[in-house]
Parts: C-alpha cells; sequence; structure tokens
C-alpha cells in the first residue's frame, strides 16, 4: 500500500512539474515545434529522477533496473530524432528548397515608386518615436504614475497615413494589480511625416496585451486558445475605425520538421476583449500591414540570395552570391508596408548591386537592379557634410526624387532629435544635399542633379508671344526679397509677373499706361521677355562679379 501511494505521489509530482513547465513556457503541442521537443525530453528527465528518487539504487544497480534503461531508451530516442529532425531540415541538405521559398520578380524603379509629397515621407526612425512617444506619456500626469509606453512602435498605414502606433503598459506588477479592472486605457500613435504624438484613449480598456499576467497575458492567451499553433512575432496594429489589435502569424514549416519558416495564417486578437479570428494568409484583411516580420523576409531573402549554387558554395566558393545589406526601412506603396534594404555581394564591398522591396502583407518581392552606394556609404557621406556638427545618420529611405534612386537621411542630435535633412544620390554618392527642412534638402539635390548632369533643364518650347494694350491693374510684391510688379492687361485676364531687377522702367508705369509686352504663358503667371522693346537686365550673380540672364 505504502509503495502504490508512493508511485501515485510520484506520478503526480512529475505531472505537477510538466504543468508548471507547459503555463510558464507555453510550448506548441506540435511536432515541428523545437519548444515542445525540450518539452518531453524535460518530461523524460523528470520521469527519470522520480524514478531514482524513488528506487535509490547504486551505480552499478542502475543499469540492471529495467524501468532505467526504458527511460534511457525514450529519451536517447527522443534527442536523436530531434538532431536528426535538425539536421534534414537545415539548408546543407535541402540548399534548393530553402533558395526557392521566396518569389523574387523584377521590378521597375520609376514605376513601382512614385514620388511622394513632402507630407508623406516618414521622418522618423523607431528611435525618434519612442522619444517623441515618451515625452508625450509624460505629459499625462493622470496616467503617466500608473503606465508607461511599450517599445514595439509598429510602423504602418492608418488612413493613407504612415504611422507608429504603440499600446501602454502596467509600470510595475503592483500597478497591475491596481488597474486590472479597467485594463490599459491607452496607446500612442505618432504620425511620421508630420511628428503629431497623439495618446489615443479608449472607451475601454485593453485586457489582452504582452504586460499583462496570468490568463491575460496575450501569448498564454493564444496558446490556450490555439495549443498547436507556432507563431512568429506578434506586432500590435490598429484598425481603420482605430480599435487595437494584437497580430499573430502562424509559422509554416516548409522543410522536414524545423526548417522552411514562412507564414501560413494569421490570428487578429483584439486587445480590448480577446476575441479572435483566423485567417489563412491568403485572406487576410487588407488593413492588416504585417503579416511577415522585417527579420523573417530579410532571412528568406538571403536564403535566395547565397544558395543559387548550394550550401558549400555559400560557405567556400561564394560564387554569385548576393545577401542584403545591414539594416532596413519601411516605404508605404499602395496601403502595404514594404520592407526596403539593399543588396551586396557577400565579400563585404561598399557598392549595392541593387536593392530589393517585400511586401509585408503578401511576401511579395521585387529586385531593382540599380547599383550604387551601400546605406553605410551614403550614411558616411551624409555625417561628413555636418561632421563639425557630429549629427548622426538614421539608416535610409529610399525615395525616388525626380525619377532618381535617393537616400532620404534624418540627421539627429546627441539628444536623438532631428536636426536636418540629407539626400544621397545612390548611384553617385558623392552627390549630397543637405536642409534643415525637407523641402529645402530636396530643393538643394535638385540643383546639385542640374550642376552634375544628372537632370537637364526641360527644353522651352513654349511659342513667345506679343500683347499691347493698356495696364487695368498693377500691384507690387515681393518674391524671395526681390520685388515684382503684377500687371494686368485690358481685355485679358492674365498676369504677367514683372520683376523689378529686370526691368526697372516697369517703375514709371500706372493704371491706364499703354505697354507692350513680349512673353511666355505660364500655368499662373506669364514669362515677360521684354517690355516695351526693353530686354531682359543682366544683374548681378555674386560678390565675385559673376552675371546671370
Amino acid at each position: 500500500m505504502k509503495k502504490a501511494k508512493l508511485k501515485v505521489m510520484a506520478v503526480l509530482a512529475v505531472l505537477i512539474l510538466a504543468a508548471a513547465y507547459y503555463y510558464a513556457a507555453l510550448p506548441a503541442l506540435n511536432l515541428h515545434s523545437a519548444d515542445m521537443w525540450m518539452f518531453l525530453i524535460m518530461l523524460v528527465l523528470a520521469a527519470g529522477a522520480a524514478y531514482i528518487l524513488k528506487k535509490r539504487p547504486t551505480r552499478f544497480e542502475l543499469k540492471k533496473l529495467k524501468g532505467f534503461k526504458i527511460i534511457e531508451v525514450i529519451l536517447l530516442l527522443l534527442v536523436g530524432a530531434y538532431v536528426i529532425g535538425s539536421l534534414l531540415s537545415s539548408p546543407i541538405v535541402n540548399a534548393k528548397k530553402y533558395q526557392k521559398l521566396l518569389d523574387v520578380q523584377d521590378g521597375e524603379f520609376i514605376k513601382d515608386i512614385e514620388e511622394l509629397s513632402f507630407d508623406q515621407i516618414p521622418l522618423l526612425d523607431r528611435d525618434s518615436a519612442q522619444i517623441l512617444g515618451n515625452r508625450k506619456m509624460g505629459s499625462m500626469v493622470d496616467m503617466v504614475s500608473q503606465f508607461e509606453v511599450d517599445d514595439l512602435y509598429s510602423q504602418i498605414n492608418y488612413q493613407d497615413r504612415p504611422v507608429r502606433v504603440s499600446p501602454l503598459r502596467y509600470a510595475s506588477l503592483i500597478k497591475w494589480f491596481t488597474n486590472l479592472r479597467e485594463g490599459i486605457p491607452a496607446y500612442i500613435k505618432i504620425d511620421m511625416a508630420t511628428q503629431n504624438t497623439e495618446l489615443v484613449k479608449l472607451s475601454e480598456g485593453m485586457k489582452y496585451t504582452t504586460s499583462d499576467h496570468f490568463n491575460r497575458n496575450i501569448y498564454r492567451h493564444l496558446r490556450f486558445r490555439y495549443p498547436t499553433y507556432i507563431f512568429n512575432e506578434l506586432s500590435f496594429e490598429i484598425d481603420d475605425d482605430g480599435v487595437p489589435y494584437w497580430i499573430c502569424p502562424v509559422r509554416k514549416y516548409n522543410i522536414g520538421l524545423f526548417g522552411g519558416i514562412t507564414v501560413g495564417r494569421v490570428i487578429l486578437c483584439n486587445a480590448i476583449t480577446g476575441e479572435t479570428r483566423d485567417y489563412a494568409i491568403e485572406e487576410v484583411p487588407e488593413w492588416i500591414d504585417r503579416a511577415y516580420s522585417a527579420d523573417l523576409l530579410v532571412e528568406l531573402y538571403d536564403y535566395y540570395g547565397t544558395l543559387k549554387h548550394g550550401y558549400f558554395n555559400s560557405v567556400l566558393g561564394q560564387k554569385d552570391c548576393l545577401i542584403t545589406t545591414n539594416g532596413y526601412n519601411y516605404l508605404a506603396i499602395d496601403d502595404d508596408v514594404w520592407v526596403y534594404t539593399g543588396v551586396t555581394s557577400v565579400s563585404g564591398d561598399q557598392s549595392n548591386v541593387g536593392f530589393v522591396l517585400m511586401n509585408q502583407r503578401t511576401m511579395e518581392t521585387k529586385f531593382y537592379a540599380i547599383e550604387g552606394a551601400t546605406e553605410t556609404s551614403a550614411m558616411s557621406s551624409a555625417e561628413g557634410q555636418v561632421q563639425n556638427l557630429k549629427y548622426q545618420a538614421t539608416f535610409p529611405l529610399l525615395l525616388n526624387i525626380s525619377g532618381e534612386p535617393t537616400y532620404f537621411i534624418a540627421l539627429k542630435d546627441d539628444a536623438g532629435l532631428v536636426k536636418k535633412y540629407a539626400m544621397v544620390n545612390v548611384q553617385k554618392y558623392q552627390i549630397v544635399a543637405i536642409g534643415d527642412t525637407v523641402s529645402s534638402c530636396e530643393a538643394s539635390y535638385t540643383d546639385l542633379m542640374y550642376e552634375n548632369g544628372i537632370k537637364a533643364v526641360a527644353e522651352d518650347t513654349r511659342e513667345i508671344e506679343t500683347v499691347t494694350a493698356n495696364i487695368r491693374r498693377i500691384v507690387q510684391g515681393v518674391i524671395d526679397g526681390n520685388s515684382h510688379y503684377f500687371v494686368m492687361l485690358e481685355g485679358s485676364d492674365d498676369i504677367f509677373d514683372i520683376s523689378i531687377a529686370e526691368y526697372i522702367s516697369i517703375i514709371g508705369y500706372d493704371v491706364g499706361d499703354k505697354v507692350t509686352i513680349e512673353y511666355k504663358a505660364g500655368e499662373e503667371t506669364n514669362t515677360v521677355l521684354s517690355l516695351n522693346g526693353e530686354e531682359k537686365a543682366r544683374v548681378p550673380k555674386d560678390a565675385d562679379g559673376g552675371t546671370e540672364e
């Protein structure tokens, strides 16, 4: 009777330990999960330990015990299956399969990447967004003692705007207990173009987050609802109505037990109610932006670029091997978020052979064969222009500026605040423009492209026209510090812009005076070529006495 009780107690102890481990570690009950195999191995080890404690055999008796031999065999089988499964799932024996996980198409830069207006260019990286988020939180005196901002800051498209969003989190375990009933009351939303930072308060608090505990912890909540699913990196997003959700990609293993990871399904979990919806990857709603993590997409492209001629070539000969550069950024195209990164040879030179864009919702990938500087080289070039200020460059954003692939870089001071902006030509990275604003930086960059022959002045094909009439209205104004007269003539609604510096005689004219003007028609104002036979004056260009037309 006593032995039976000991056996029952030993079994219960093992089960309690197993349950505690499962509750804490949350392994998926799936043979593709390495955590599951570790759980089984730990379970067998615990059973072995309980068996030894019960029998208390000597070292010589241990080898003869039938029960211990069974445990030993099971343990060896588990470890052997795990090791063999890992090997058979690896790129060493499946290089071709790994190389084909990602379908890469050639893209057209000008067609695929449209020029953005200045109010759509994301100016903030994640670190700068964190600074703004923490400042905003510090100003909320009713919340700052109980909550802090989570470090997630997911970049998404929200109502056609590039934004970063991040939930609040409980400041400590005690703060969780005191606010458990109401939940987390808000999240941070930062417009990356305007830098407008908003703390969005919710009518009902979020009760399923990464900072919650026990069954309300989002990972445990998902595990108990989907015990067999193996989740990839979770992200925080909001739908078109501002409702917070957790986007939970489910891994798909395409090669053996543990290899060829992509995404097969996506779980949407309402952060307020905990309600979940299960979608196949092809059926996820379009407002979702981050089904595939950036790190997963970069890893898949590295397989594609390095394994063209097999695994051992990728390690030894490295013929035709390409890898992504050291970092990535995000582009918003057609309401999707695309991961951008450069592509270079494995030799680690200072030039790119092109770059790729990878869609975080669909895994669509496009390669652009545009040779140029690596992002690191471009960052160094930008920092070199302001080396006296010791500003640090952020990882570049790829833009289309007048049809030219251009690195757009924010320059930050030691406090992490953006002070200036830089544009660096991808193919000719010695062309660097710096500006205090995006518009001034773009204007300087455009001038440099004209000066270096990258961009040619469009031929003026407008015909020269002549008009003679009386002045019916004349108004003086200032443009860029220069005085101008704006003239309207009788019988016409056209406006003629006449610079005093170029046509000094205009100051002698008034309403009712007859004038003869040669001009070329423009969209808002007409370009004046002569006034009563007076050609445009040649004015000083600079302090050295140069002139310009």
